[in-house]
């Protein structure tokens, strides 16, 4: 039995994304994101401005004057949502973990997926596979998506992408758009993304709390390693070790930045002291721009 906290999560979070779909994105994935290719619908009588090479010449001749050939676009396709379920996903300092804010951004593209007729499909992961929910469509299917991300209860704490990856490449046989969605507080996953984006399209959905970025002045506090359960005692009140931290964590920001980009990868920076909507749009927008 779900909870019914549980329910009432879903069920904002449906309320929160369903005007951002209907308004903004249901429209740009569909620009965004093309079907596998045009199939055929059926013929009509020429008109001024049509292509001549989809003038359909059997038809013409039977009838007598010219018709054409009239295609749509076949749309749909599997879009794939891979989650980072690892222990450092319930970390955050302002109103929502980081988890929560994943979950959100999942709902907002699976709900523009099926308005498109597209299938979604789920991978949640740690460092090893926690749940698989193949590809389909439906409102129905979307909210079983969304209250598998909210109520799943994670057996392992750490990360592995490059297992998530390659588990997906293997059960995803087609071509799919593939979003994941991770903190990136990981290692050797460089050589599993270039394999996963020669196959997929592959976006990276970056969540950071300003809190792994840069720490305030507020004297000694415990600091907990999400995913290793290591506790250190540290002084915040120490200018020094403040600026290394933040050095190390800028470091390790620019260093996945450089593997995203050596490998051609779009990603999408979200923050959780920022709304989410706007980093999204832009990345819409940018990949519009870029099909056109």
């Amino acid at each position: 039995m779900i909870p019914k906290e549980i329910l009432k999560k879903v069920k904002r979070i449906e309320i929160t994304t369903r005007g951002l779909v209907n308004d903004v994105f249901s429209g740009e994935y569909h620009s965004v994101f093309k079907g596998r290719g045009m199939e055929f619908a059926e013929v009509r009588e020429y008109q001024f401005g049509d292509d001549i090479r989809n003038i359909d010449w059997n038809v013409t001749a039977r009838l007598g004057h010219p018709y054409v050939k009239v295609f749509d676009e076949e749309r749909e396709l599997t879009v794939m949502l891979l989650v980072d379920a690892s222990r450092s996903a319930e970390f955050g300092t302002q109103q929502q973990m980081k988890g929560e804010i994943a979950a959100e951004i999942c709902a907002l593209l699976a709900f523009s997926a099926i308005k498109n007729n597209d299938k979604v499909g789920l991978i949640i992961f740690t460092d090893k596979i926690e749940k698989f929910v193949p590809p389909k469509k439906g409102k129905k299917h979307v909210l079983r998506v969304i209250r598998e991300i909210l109520y799943h209860k994670p057996e392992s704490t750490r990360t592995d992408l490059a297992l998530a990856l390659e588990y997906m490449s293997r059960v995803i046989t087609r071509r799919a758009v593939t979003f994941l969605i991770s903190d990136f507080l990981a290692e050797n996953y460089e050589q599993a993304l270039k394999i996963a984006a020669r196959k997929h399209d592959l976006i990276a959905v970056t969540i950071t709390d300003p809190r792994e970025v840069e720490l305030p002045d507020v004297g000694f506090i415990e600091l907990e390693d999400a995913e290793t359960g290591e506790v250190l005692l540290i002084d915040t009140s120490d200018a020094a070790f403040r600026a290394s931290f933040s050095e190390t964590a800028h470091r390790l920001r620019s260093e996945r930045e450089k593997i995203l980009q050596r490998i051609n990868i779009d990603r999408i920076d979200i923050q959780t002291d920022r709304p989410y909507a706007e980093p999204l749009i832009r990345f819409f927008r940018m990949r519009a721009k870029r099909f056109r």
